[in-house]
């Protein structure tokens, strides 16, 4: 992998509300309307207009399946913009968790490319109550965000938010092993 691309990755630990970014993504659910952990806390930190946006994409489209993407105003966030991307449930594997996922970082790098988006923060989609594996997420965000950047000048950076120590230690590993 070139240098580069490497250089443009960065991961914390921390709460992505306080981000200053181009994007925000949030680990939404299919009807993006609010709900626990990262999403409940992007909605409370950026108040109604994001709910409201949320609900004029549900009027339009209606809910946003798992892996698709889709992106609104940031409200009061230290952000322009939320994209809202519906993480797969984890079944053991065997509903095709891994692709969902997979899209959920490719449908929203897209999106935060549509949006000329030089900068982007990434929760740990899918991890918490959604019962994900911590490290296999982690091995799917790295590489469909390296495969991105590879072929994309935009984001010029992206960074994964973790709000845990233990997400915080499984990306800088795998980081770390990145050629």
């Amino acid at each position: 992998m070139e240098n580069s691309v490497k250089n443009r990755i960065n991961v914390l630990q921390g709460d992505i509300t306080k981000v200053r970014t181009d994007a925000i993504v949030n680990a939404a659910n299919t009807s993006l309307l609010g709900g626990g952990g990262v999403d409940g806390a992007i909605h409370r930190a950026g108040g109604p207009a994001i709910l409201e946006a949320c609900r004029q994409i549900v009027e339009k489209q209606g809910c946003c399946p798992t892996g698709e993407a889709v992106i609104t105003t940031a409200g009061n966030l230290p952000a322009k913009y939320v994209i809202h991307t519906v993480g797969p449930v984890w079944h053991g594997g065997s509903r095709n968790e891994a692709e969902k996922l997979a899209n959920c970082y490719r449908n929203s790098l897209k999106l935060a490319q549509a949006n000329a988006c030089k900068t982007v923060a990434f929760p740990n989609v899918s991890t918490g109550v959604y019962g994900y594996p911590k490290a296999e997420a982690a091995e799917i965000a790295l590489k469909e965000t390296v495969a991105f950047l590879q072929q994309n000048p935009q984001p010029e950076t992206v960074t994964f938010v973790c709000f845990d120590e233990e997400n915080l230690q499984l990306y800088q590993d795998l980081l770390q092993k990145l050629p």
